[in-house]
């Protein structure tokens, strides 16, 4: 089966699958926001200091607030039918405008933290499983355990004492020089140092979790009739190992890395905050505090799809992998 078609499948099998779990998905978190005590008017009253009843309601009423809840839900459903996530009643800005403003750098630290635990965590899981046993093994080991069981956030504390404070190597937030107005490559060499300490927090985690699936994946590889037969072909050690064993190991890999999107999506909440990171977490946390639930909603929204769209790839890596999926 050609790679086109396989694609096809793929994207017509997830655009069926999609709808009605987005739609799932817009529904409930609309419901449960219902629950959150007080509204944006509520919020404005409280930072200007005093508010009348009757301003209180003109802000309600401009938000739609004062509709019945199904009302509420029938006009959200509508306009995002039609690609419109509505206005932040707290910017006053459209909702797309935010979003993609911020959507770049949550991105980019996003896939960034993922590769680094991809590569990280697949070099790591293949030395433990080629020394398995011997000392190399026991000490990575122990540093996995440490990353492991270890939160994000405290390592990125402690990056930030260590290589911004006493060393001074790295910035300890932000994601630019404030006021270089840079382009092209200059502008790419700028953000790489506040990229650095982010990425690394928000992979620590995944770093240790793919070790060890991929020291396991590969113990079980490497017991399997297929290579005892590469090996006695005379075939070399690296061949053996990245051509045959890896390439099936990374298997059950590719699978946790596509679930660990969404986790990755909620760690970027709390990294982004640490580190004055300009994304989508952070605007999901201003979201929340300022009960704007339309930019939350929307932000929401976009990780559903973001989870969806990397499963998709996930299917596609896999058929490439082992092509035996493909009938799956």
């Amino acid at each position: 089966m050609s790679v086109a078609l396989r694609t096809g499948q793929a994207l017509r099998r997830t655009a069926i699958q999609a709808v009605p779990t987005m739609l799932g998905i817009i529904v409930l978190c609309f419901l449960l926001l219902q629950l959150m005590p007080g509204d944006v008017a509520d919020v404005l009253a409280g930072e200007s200091g005093a508010a009348t009843a009757e301003s209180l309601e003109a802000i309600r009423s401009r938000a739609g607030l004062d509709q019945p809840l199904l009302v509420q839900l029938g006009q959200y459903l509508w306009n995002v039918a039609h690609f419109d996530f509505g206005q932040s009643t707290r910017f006053g800005t459209p909702v797309s405008q935010l979003i993609l403003e911020r959507l770049p750098n949550t991105l980019v630290l996003m896939l960034t933290a993922l590769g680094l635990a991809l590569g990280l965590g697949i070099l790591t899981g293949s030395v433990m499983a080629v020394y398995a046993g011997r000392w190399p093994d026991r000490v990575l080991q122990l540093v996995v355990l440490f990353f492991y069981s270890t939160p994000g956030f405290w390592i990125g504390l402690m990056a930030i004492v260590l290589f911004s404070v006493q060393l001074g190597w790295l910035p300890s937030g932000g994601s630019q020089t404030i006021g270089a107005e840079l382009t092209g490559l200059a502008a790419l060499l700028d953000r790489l140092p506040y990229l650095v300490l982010p990425a690394l927090a928000m992979a620590s985690f995944f770093i240790a979790v793919y070790a060890r699936l991929t020291r396991a994946a590969l113990l079980e590889v490497l017991r399997q009739d297929y290579l005892r037969t590469a090996v006695a072909k005379g075939l070399p050690p690296f061949v053996i190992y990245t051509r045959h064993a890896l390439r099936n190991a990374l298997i059950p890999v590719t699978t946790v890395a596509g679930m660990h999107l969404g986790n990755l999506l909620g760690g970027a909440v709390v990294v982004e905050t640490v580190f004055s990171w300009p994304g989508m977490g952070r605007l999901a946390l201003e979201a929340v505090a300022g009960r704007d639930f339309n930019v939350l909603l929307g932000v929401l929204l976009l990780s559903s799809f973001l989870v969806i769209v990397t499963n998709v790839a996930v299917d596609l890596l896999h058929a490439w992998l082992d092509p035996r999926t493909e009938a799956s």
